[in-house]
């Protein structure tokens, strides 16, 4: 960016200064003119300088916001995960507590009916025992 406004300078002197070499009025006139054009022609390379800073600042701008953006969707993926796992969590626990429950009532139901198995084996004992007496 240094470069064109130097270069252009450059150019406007050189022009000044073959300008510079000519009399009479449109020399004069024509060296205004040339000195005119030198300065709209640095105030255009300032213009595009600034322009190209504001440009570039704005591009700073969005790509910040947009990392905001992303890393404020990145936090939220991350609590809806660390909900669901929570979540399933305690659905395995829930789990658990149930099969843990089911295995209780099935060894329940088995010594019941090894209890009442024995219950009977004793009732017929009793009974060979009472009709062996008789």
């Amino acid at each position: 960016m240094k470069i064109r406004p130097l270069t252009t300078s450059l150019l406007a002197a050189s022009l000044l200064l073959g300008l510079a070499a000519c009399k009479g009025p449109e020399a004069e006139q024509a060296r205004r003119d040339a000195a005119q054009a030198a300065d709209s022609t640095n105030a255009a390379a300032r213009e595009a300088v600034d322009k190209a800073a504001a440009a570039t600042r704005n591009a700073a701008d969005d790509a910040a916001a947009a990392s905001e953006r992303a890393a404020a969707d990145t936090q939220q993926a991350l609590d809806r995960a660390a909900a669901a796992t929570s979540e399933a969590a305690g659905e395995a626990k829930v789990a658990a507590k149930d099969a843990a429950a089911h295995a209780s009532d099935s060894t329940a139901d088995a010594a019941q009916k090894v209890a009442d198995k024995a219950r009977d084996v004793a009732d017929d004992a009793q009974k060979n025992a009472n009709e062996a007496k008789r």
